[in-house]
């Protein structure tokens, strides 16, 4: 996955000497070329990428063209703000899923269910810069309740005051997060609970005397869980992605802006490592839904 980053990053148009040149015109060509030899650009991109590698197992990360410091220090704030901003959101867009899907699937074909699938389409219908967009003009520029971009580091030590003033920045790209994600979690609770419930097991469990609360709580939820939680953790390595344009349009200092601003920087080692970390990130959400199978379903067992 590494050289396939790194192989993606060496087919983009320009190099950091080029932003070298355009920001000092007394720079020779014959300066660019010695430049682009001493970091090494002027060789083979498997060569560089070997070169690379080798650092990087030896712990060296390298630097940050953009902030001059180690990738790590930079690194590190921005995981942090996504960490809370990715965190807010995923839990509550789960926690709203769960409870509307499950009322879709046992009140199937009622008003209800036409209206949480009609929701459901809306929010996966919806592009995320765009209803970002909407909300910016709607609570910011015409209401002016909410800040339209920046961020407030949350400290427990503050009181409600100071608190609400960092939070309120969260709100937006919380809810834009929410939204676009919601309704993809709606729909596959409401149609694994839908499956679940036709099941045999469900009409026995009813058959000995069961409650209703029981029988769907209990029996239904968590073997329809099963397959929710495939989708759950692949959506958070979407969701991680999905921060780079939210965090974008609202300023907002994570991962997602970071990236792009590496990007557009030609800041190769930030990219890198910032990609890598995504990756590792969605790799760690698969490996978390398989070891949850075992945990809703004792049948499974990784022996």
């Amino acid at each position: 996955m590494s050289f396939v980053i790194y192989w993606l990053m060496g087919l983009m148009p320009g190099d950091p000497i080029d932003l070298m040149i355009s920001a000092d015109p007394k720079l020779t060509p014959a300066d660019a070329e010695r430049l682009r030899g001493l970091y090494g650009l002027d060789k083979p991109i498997a060569e560089r990428y070997f070169y690379w590698l080798s650092a990087a197992l030896g712990g060296d990360l390298g630097f940050s063209r953009l902030h001059a410091k180690p990738v790590l220090t930079v690194l590190w704030p921005a995981l942090q703000n996504t960490v809370v901003l990715l965190g807010i959101s995923f839990i509550l867009s789960v926690a709203l899923a769960l409870p509307l899907g499950i009322l879709a699937a046992i009140r199937q074909y009622t008003k209800y269910d036409y209206l949480v699938n009609l929701i459901a389409f809306a929010g996966i219908s919806i592009p995320s810069f765009w209803l970002a967009l909407l909300l910016i003009t709607f609570f910011s520029v015409m209401l002016g309740v909410l800040p339209a971009s920046g961020s407030g580091s949350l400290e427990l030590s503050s009181g409600v005051a100071e608190l609400w003033d960092k939070a309120k920045f969260l709100i937006l790209p919380i809810a834009t997060l929410i939204i676009a994600s919601i309704g993809s979690h709606t729909r596959f609770v409401r149609a694994a609970m839908i499956e679940v419930m036709r099941q045999d097991y469900i009409r026995t469990a009813r058959a000995k005397g069961a409650g209703e609360g029981r029988v769907i709580l209990k029996h239904a939820l968590r073997n329809a869980m099963i397959p929710v939680a495939t989708i759950i953790a692949l959506d958070f390595g979407y969701l991680f992605s999905g921060t780079l344009i939210i965090e974008t349009i609202f300023a907002y200092p994570g991962m997602g802006k970071l990236i792009f601003d590496a990007i557009m920087g030609n800041d190769f080692n930030l990219a890198m490592i910032a990609f890598l970390f995504a990756t590792v990130l969605t790799l760690a959400g698969n490996l978390l839904a398989d070891l949850a199978y075992g945990w809703l379903d004792p049948r499974i067992n990784y022996r």
